[in-house]
């Protein structure tokens, strides 16, 4: 007799009934068109608990090892809520570290984000086009640091904030991030000095066009980058309106902005103080994927040349004079009297020597600036900024 030809219900409690009656359970289960182990399985089942053990019962396993529990799920959603910029693979990663062991792949973490909000989609952005730059690459730390001020944002007392930021281009490591009242030269070396004496200093200082770091004068020098210069760091800048040239350091100033200035503090000092909360989470808390989830502050190390206590005074051995530049930015050269040359280099020493052609060359530490012509004019050599081939 199949289970099929009354309810499956009706058919068990008959099949207990039976085999109450003392008929053996191998002779009923061929009846019945069932196996042994199916027999048997009922038959415990209703004596531990009558005909309810009849019933059909989930057959949902009592414990998933995978499943997600809910202490988890919390952990997840408060990082996140903590850290509204990071995305489920950082999230991932600090918790591993925190917790001591692993935790589920990245796309279940990122499952929790979504089911409790926490994720909005991102617009989709065309990509940029690579193209080819005299720019270096960096293969050790200290090989390119990178200096721009991200742009103005209103504080609570409705003053302005100018964050000024260094960056080691391999590690990402944040060397300074000083908010200013106002873009300042001045200002702008004090940050400078402070970077240097506390990790040395770079073989490259990156930059774009403006100021204070270039300016449209001679070589696009300022007094910043002839003070970068007298420390014998090279000096490198992107071309104009190519700010992906600096992509790393601009994609440090987007974190930046989305966790620092949104809202803004109500002042400089508090703004100031939110900005070394997030260059401390930023070196040694915050997983970098393009670093394969290290921190900087494990691939950066402090550079191997010191900050001077006194600049080097400067010495051009394969030149026929040294001259120092006037406070005007002129220089005075016997016999061929006031050569205009530019105020960032006021007060500093500059090589001169004479070429084949009757003309001298100007020299400010390692960059020939320009000709001194016979006529007393001087003629310029190729402004430092890169071309802009487009």
């Amino acid at each position: 007799m199949p289970w099929s030809t009354r309810t499956p219900m009706d058919l068990r409690i008959e099949f207990m009934n039976r085999l109450a009656r003392k008929e053996k359970l191998t002779d009923l289960c061929r009846e019945y068109g069932i196996s042994r182990k199916t027999g048997d399985k009922f038959r415990k089942r209703f004596e531990e608990q009558g005909i309810a053990g009849l019933s059909d019962q989930s057959r949902a396993p009592k414990v998933i090892p995978h499943k997600t529990s809910p202490e988890l799920v919390e952990l997840v959603v408060a990082e996140r809520k903590q850290h509204p910029t990071w995305g489920p693979k950082k999230i991932k990663d600090v918790l591993e570290r925190r917790l001591g062991h692993r935790l589920p792949s990245v796309s279940t973490v990122g499952t929790m984000l979504v089911r409790h909000g926490l994720v909005t989609p991102r617009k989709v952005r065309a990509r940029h086009k690579s193209s080819l730059t005299t720019l270096r690459t960096a293969v050790a730390p200290n090989d390119i640091w990178c200096i721009d001020y991200k742009g103005q944002f209103l504080l609570g007392d409705r003053s302005y904030c100018y964050p000024l930021t260094i960056t080691d281009q391999l590690s990402r490591f944040i060397l300074s991030c000083e908010g200013m009242a106002a873009i300042s030269d001045e200002a702008a070396r004090e940050t400078c000095e402070e970077a240097f004496r506390t990790h040395g200093l770079p073989l490259v200082m990156r930059s774009d066009n403006g100021a204070p770091f270039a300016s449209v004068g001679l070589a696009g020098l300022t007094k910043l980058s002839a003070y970068w210069l007298r420390l014998g760091i090279e000096l490198e800048r992107i071309r104009p309106a190519h700010p992906e040239e600096n992509g790393r350091h601009e994609r440090m100033h987007r974190t930046l902005k989305a966790e620092t200035t949104r809202p803004a503090r109500a002042n400089l000092l508090q703004q100031q103080e939110r900005f070394d909360a997030f260059v401390e989470e930023f070196n040694h808390a915050r997983p970098h994927e393009a670093l394969e989830m290290k921190r900087p502050a494990e691939i950066f190390q402090p550079s191997t040349r010191p900050y001077p206590t006194q600049l080097p005074d400067l010495t051009y051995p394969m030149h026929d004079d040294v001259i120092r530049v006037n406070r005007y930015g002129q220089l005075h050269v016997p016999g061929r009297g006031q050569v205009p040359l530019t105020s960032a280099l006021a007060g500093q020493l500059v090589g001169v020597r004479e070429e084949l052609d009757g003309r001298w060359l100007v020299t400010f530490v390692s960059l020939d600036l320009g000709h001194i012509e016979r006529d007393r004019s001087f003629t310029p050599i190729t402004p430092l900024a890169p071309p802009n081939p487009n």
